[in-house]
């Protein structure tokens, strides 16, 4: 069975681009592009692992985050932040806010790929 991805931006092109590189490898990719839209799919369909953006009007991915965590079924879930925000700052309220890992936007899409592997075993 396939592991379901939840992709969380307001960016259309990277919503675009997240799926067309993670489907082909396997994944059931279900995109939102805001935070409210998330919550109402993770209500709806169990996710094996979740990608953030931290910059979305309305509810910013730090307060997803947060409130993603508040789920009993999504507090082990992997949630990676993949963000234009790569500050020292930014990437310790991440992991405060149970982010399992932070990356920078831009990102090798082959490294995106066996993160999101390694994070799924």
């Amino acid at each position: 069975m396939a592991k379901k991805i939840l992709v969380v931006d307001d960016d259309d092109l990277v919503l675009i681009a997240l799926e067309a590189l993670l489907s082909p490898s396997g994944y059931d990719v279900t995109t939102a592009n805001n935070g409210d839209d998330a919550l109402e799919k993770l209500n709806k369909k169990k996710f094996d692992l979740m990608i953030l953006d931290i910059l979305m009007p309305g509810m910013n991915g730090f307060e997803l985050c947060g409130k993603i965590r508040e789920l009993d079924e999504y507090k082990a879930v992997p949630i990676i932040m993949l963000t234009a925000k790569s500050g020292i700052e930014d990437k310790k309220k991440g992991m405060e806010m149970g982010a399992n890992l932070f990356l920078p936007k831009p990102i090798a899409p082959q490294h995106l790929i066996d993160l999101i592997k390694k994070s799924l075993e």
